[in-house]
């Protein structure tokens, strides 16, 4: 997956998804997000109309492909 202006395709985000061994409901919790919009991204669409991920939820898949799962503002 990259984040450097280049938009990740939906096999991407499947790859990605797979690779961390998560269903689509887990990969949507873990995200904050419903399955259906996983499965938008997947699929690349929604009624049509292409679907693109945003930045955020891309940095949040590869922060989970880090093993960060949570994050709590600067260490003291």
């Amino acid at each position: 997956m990259s984040i450097t202006g280049r938009q990740v395709r939906p096999s991407d985000f499947r790859r990605w998804r797979k690779g961390l061994k998560l269903s689509q409901q887990e990969a949507a919790d873990a995200l904050g997000l419903k399955r259906r919009v996983v499965q938008y991204y997947e699929k690349g669409e929604r009624d049509g109309e292409p679907v693109e991920i945003p930045k955020a939820v891309r940095l949040a898949c590869y922060a989970l492909a880090e093993g960060v799962y949570d994050y709590h503002g600067p260490h003291d």
